[in-house]
């Protein structure tokens, strides 16, 4: 199955975390598509928070999607995630699965597609660059089209740098 994972940072070297979480994800699923990499503001962040990079990823993975998420969150604390943390803290390193083909998944550990997806205009610009035809439960048009319904509104902003 595809699997979508966001990646993000806005503490230490930002390009330095999201590096090393491309090339783990490589190791993890060769083959792996990236997008470039987007600056945005820490929006519902402490006051202060530094501007995040972001970016997604495309997996190609074949086991249980809780042992991907489990992984996800071992290379997290690997790179310094703290194991309990406050919501919308900044962090050195953050990955989200976002989607996985078209399940639907609901437990206290894993949501899926992301509920936030297609309100997150950095993680939906960055994905329309990987994937812009890909349809997404949940959402009403394809990630390309909600990708530009995102840039329509304005909102936080979003900037390709890489």
């Amino acid at each position: 199955m595809r699997v979508g994972i966001g990646l993000g940072s806005n503490l230490g070297t930002r390009h330095g975390e999201l590096a090393s979480a491309r090339i783990w994800l490589r190791c993890l699923a060769p083959g792996a598509k990236f997008s470039g990499v987007y600056e945005t503001e820490a929006v519902n962040c402490p006051p202060g928070s530094p501007a995040f990079l972001n970016q997604v990823a495309e997996i190609s993975w074949n086991g249980c999607l809780s042992k991907l998420l489990d992984l996800c969150q071992a290379f997290e604390r690997s790179r310094g995630r703290k194991g309990v943390r406050g919501r919308n803290q900044p962090r050195a390193l953050d990955l989200d699965l976002l989607y996985a083909d078209e399940k639907k998944a609901r437990t206290a550990r894993l949501q899926l597609p992301h509920p936030r997806l297609g309100l997150r205009r950095f993680v939906m610009e960055p994905l329309a660059e990987i994937c812009p035809r890909r349809r997404i439960p949940g959402l009403a048009g394809t990630v390309g089209e909600t990708a530009g319904w995102l840039r329509s509104k304005g909102g936080e902003s979003c900037r390709r740098i890489g």
